[in-house]
């Protein structure tokens, strides 16, 4: 739906893999439509680091996160003819309208299809009233109608695996196309961060650093952590363990309800978007805890982010992150909304360094399985599995 400059999860999927395939010689072109979530972008037609980027106009806006634009026709038809034929077409998110489009022009073109899903399989709960009938039709049926046109289908997390296969027709030759690659993290998270400033910037005096790092999202749940970093203000548990909070990421909706939460608090901050990965990384290693209170997620690249920088993390063990962390071996678990717990777990790795420590390190070491270079060559494999098939 969106590219760079938009701030997320998939965006930053598709950067990584274009950086790393542009490196290796092929081209790259990301259609999108044009906006921002925000306002229009232009050019339509631009080269972004040496991704060639088609921004696409769109007509209809059901939601920050959903566009309809159905010119995605005529303008591949039109870059695909100037540049001879695309090999691979590779879609993200499951659901958008976009994605049957994709399936198919790939069918008519003869071209190669793989699609990510980004695990979108998570009810109507703080969607807007108008997607609920598309959300209801896309499980009752265009789902099902755009992966008959999918060569290749990515889960981001194995609890997506069910609901894909209720899609697909159960035979051996459609079970064999699904495959679970999970999200990676880039290297600069590995590296030490020198002269660390992070703190002297915003203006943080305490030792103890408590992160939520994300898009000020309704479904992320940051107005939860601001009530348990209040409450342990207020408490006196923060000035006893010398904890500040901080909230950093753009705002899609939540960010005046948590600025009104936190308002009047010295000790807790609300810093806006952080971009350059530089910043984020010199961000996560002034932190001491990572804190991810989400309604839902599918696989968030900041879990892997947060393990790379060797934080602890606490998370509601929703969708795939149990998959990928365990109890006190990767952090502690917090059903969603459960303030008590947030306070509690926050109290609890702050005030156990034995434990803090321990689980710091376990998680530097699981972040080597995510490196992007690594996740990089299983999607290529595919790629190349496919373009070795004769399509039929």
């Amino acid at each position: 739906m969106f590219y760079l400059p938009t701030f997320g999860g998939v965006e930053q999927v598709i950067y990584e893999l274009a950086q790393r395939q542009i490196n290796e010689g092929h081209e790259v072109h990301v259609f999108c439509c044009d906006s921002d979530k925000n306002k229009r972008i232009k050019p339509l037609d631009e080269t972004l680091e040496g991704v060639r980027v088609h921004r696409v106009p769109y007509l209809l806006r059901l939601s920050l996160n959903t566009h309809i634009w159905p010119g995605l026709f005529s303008r591949f038809k039109e870059i695909n003819e100037n540049i001879g034929g695309f090999d691979i077409i590779h879609t993200h998110v499951s659901g958008h309208a976009y994605v049957l489009q994709a399936g198919i022009i790939a069918k008519a073109k003869n071209i190669r299809h793989i699609h990510t899903t980004h695990c979108p399989w998570t009810g109507t709960e703080f969607r807007p009233p108008i997607l609920r009938p598309f959300i209801f039709l896309n499980d009752l049926f265009f789902n099902k109608l755009s992966y008959t046109f999918i060569d290749k289908i990515i889960a981001i997390t194995p609890w997506e695996l069910d609901k894909i296969k209720s899609y697909v027709p159960d035979n051996k030759q459609n079970q064999e196309k699904i495959k679970v690659i999970p999200n990676g993290v880039d290297k600069i998270f590995f590296s030490k961060v020198k002269n660390n400033g992070f703190k002297e910037k915003n203006k943080i005096s305490e030792k103890n650093l408590v992160l939520f790092f994300g898009r000020l999202n309704p479904t992320k749940g940051p107005e939860k952590l601001a009530e348990a970093a209040v409450n342990l203000t207020k408490s006196g548990k923060a000035k006893e363990n010398d904890i500040a909070f901080v909230f950093v990421g753009p705002d899609e909706g939540k960010a005046e309800e948590v600025k009104s939460i936190i308002k009047g608090y010295k000790n807790i901050h609300y810093i806006g978007a952080l971009k350059g990965r530089d910043k984020v990384a010199e961000m996560y290693q002034a932190s001491n805890v990572y804190v991810l209170p989400s309604y839902r997620e599918g696989l968030p690249l900041t879990l892997f982010e947060a393990m790379a920088s060797g934080l602890p993390i606490i998370a509601s063990p929703v969708n795939g992150i149990p998959y990928e962390m365990k109890k006190d071996e990767n952090g502690l678990f917090c059903e969603y909304g459960d303030i008590k717990c947030l306070e509690a777990s926050i109290i609890k790795l702050i005030s156990n360094k034995k434990l803090s420590s321990t689980v710091s390190k376990n998680n530097k070491k699981k972040a080597k399985n995510y490196d992007w270079d690594l996740i990089y060559k299983k999607y290529m494999g595919e790629y190349f599995k496919l373009l070795s098939k004769t399509k039929k």
